[in-house]
């Protein structure tokens, strides 16, 4: 299948069954992912090259004054947009089969994760998948070891403090924190 095609069927939010055979493909792409990081992750690399490098994991342009301090880990890579002037911190995690969307001038932490894809709550049918999108506004600043959960919108502006667990959107300008995150503050 044609990357063009299975983003298509993933930003459905159309469950992925284990037995389909979207499922192995979408193994394949992660065995790309999984050499691109490495290559990322294996030594030193201008900001230059940092963003060579992810424009062949995520398969489109990303912006010159895009920023990143690696290591990264993507078990996809081909669903995830990034705006202009972003900085992406050391360790972050990107599970990004469902989508996800970084607004310009968004600055993310160390250790944060993105995870766009649930399990089935039905143990018969646990190995399916269903994924669901993540957006993050412009200017949203994501403290250290924040995790964000599939189906959450951050509002432009917000600030989500570290080691929260984002389960619900965010309005903007707002600060959030806390597990599960709730806005303790309006900017």
């Amino acid at each position: 299948m044609e990357i063009n095609e299975m983003l298509e069927y993933l930003n459905t939010t159309k469950t992925i069954a284990y037995e389909d055979k979207m499922h192995e493909e979408m193994f394949q792409y992660s065995m790309e992912a999984m050499r691109i990081t490495s290559e990322i992750n294996g030594g030193f690399h201008t900001q230059t090259e940092l963003r060579k490098l992810m424009e062949e994991l995520i398969g489109k342009e990303v912006d010159e004054g895009f920023g990143l301090f690696p290591p990264i880990y993507s078990d996809f890579g081909k669903n995830i947009t990034l705006g202009k002037n972003v900085f992406i911190n050391s360790c972050c995690c990107f599970q990004d089969q469902g989508g996800i969307e970084i607004g310009d001038g968004t600055f993310i932490g160390h250790h944060v994760v993105f995870a766009t894809l649930n399990h089935d709550i039905d143990p018969r049918h646990r190995a399916d998948t269903h994924p669901f999108p993540i957006h993050i506004g412009k200017n949203v600043w994501i403290g250290a070891n924040v995790t964000v959960t599939p189906g959450v919108s951050i509002g432009d502006g917000a600030i989500i403090g570290a080691g929260a667990v984002v389960t619900k959107d965010i309005p903007v300008n707002t600060i959030a924190a806390g597990v599960p995150a709730k806005v303790i503050k309006r900017i």
